[in-house]
């Protein structure tokens, strides 16, 4: 199996950071893939697709280089670096550092990715800068437009996340986060079930980065100062961030309260809902009194957290202007 040793240093000065570049990444692979896994993907999609197959059409030597980039079983290295520990990094920051690869590590990632030869027709010098103009393309046209509603998804699931270790610890928190993933225990954390060999993770900064996207991966420095694990951030976040508000409902209980309680489709503490919604901790919580007071939401409280979700009547009004 996938297997890091994970030292007690390590883990306790590990993180949860944004990084715009992985999900610009994570972007370019979903397009790649071309089929959605949820709906609000199917609608990014389609919206996108067609123009992201011409600008490839139109570059075929760029087309080749991703395709071998993202190769079955491994990503090349240079399209992935680890983000800035600190997460404040631009995406044109970030960027910069795939544009300054040497050419010869680039192929050298590419054939480790594709697990043969490199085609003849890429062995060049010119593949980080392709790789990065296209990553620009796809920051600039899907997903900077959409970033602030993104992030705030990130950060709604980086606070559940952090909300359950503190509950429970690294098992709660770490299993599942990708899928194979488990912690085994003793600074064992089970990586994938690919037979490769053990990583230790020692005088190292270890690093969780969340993606809106489907899928994941792995990534380290060359040097071994710092790791990344990159992953899905829950499916139920990510279709909440896009949940679409009924205009009746809106009318009858005002646009940002009607929205708080549309994402009450299942249970949220009141920091994802502030980041869900980019509202003011104060304002959600105007918001959910009313809701409390009215009978449309409920609440209970899991360990130190209080978590909100609709009641039975909230039901009833949420799908009966959904269906007016």
């Amino acid at each position: 199996m996938g297997l890091w040793l994970i030292s007690t240093d390590t883990l306790a000065d590990s993180r949860f950071v944004i990084s715009p570049l992985a999900e610009t990444a994570a972007a370019l692979k979903a397009l790649e893939r071309g089929t959605p896994h949820h709906p609000g993907e199917h609608a990014w999609l389609g919206a996108h697709l067609p123009a992201y197959r011409e600008r490839l059409a139109a570059d075929p030597l760029t087309a080749r280089t991703i395709k071998a980039a993202l190769g079955p079983t491994w990503t090349a290295d240079y399209l992935t670096p680890t983000p800035d520990p600190d997460g404040r990094q631009s995406f044109e920051e970030e960027l910069e550092e795939i544009r300054g690869t040497p050419p010869a590590t680039a192929r050298e990632d590419l054939t480790l990715a594709l697990g043969g030869p490199l085609p003849p027709a890429l062995d060049r010098d010119d593949l980080p800068q392709r790789t990065a103009d296209l990553l620009d393309w796809v920051w600039t046209h899907t997903v900077r437009p959409d970033w602030d509603r993104r992030r705030r998804i990130l950060e709604a699931d980086i606070a559940a996340r952090t909300a359950q270790l503190g509950r429970s610890g690294w098992s709660a928190a770490l299993d599942g986060l990708r899928p194979g993933m488990r912690w085994l225990g003793d600074g064992r954390l089970r990586i994938n079930a690919y037979d490769y060999p053990p990583r230790q993770l020692d005088a190292t900064q270890l690093l969780f980065v969340p993606v809106t996207m489907k899928g994941g991966w792995v990534a380290w420095r060359p040097d071994g100062s710092r790791h990344a694990l990159v992953y899905a951030c829950s499916g139920v976040l990510a279709e909440a961030g896009r949940a679409h508000v009924p205009e009746s409902l809106g009318a009858l209980l005002g646009p940002a309260r009607a929205r708080v309680l549309v994402l009450l489709d299942t249970p949220k503490s009141t920091t994802q809902l502030v980041a869900l919604t980019g509202q003011a901790l104060g304002s959600v919580g105007r918001h959910l009194k009313v809701l409390l007071d009215s009978g449309l939401a409920v609440r209970r409280r899991a360990g130190r957290s209080v978590l909100y979700f609709r009641s039975a009547a909230g039901e009833v009004l949420v799908n009966a202007a959904s269906d007016a």
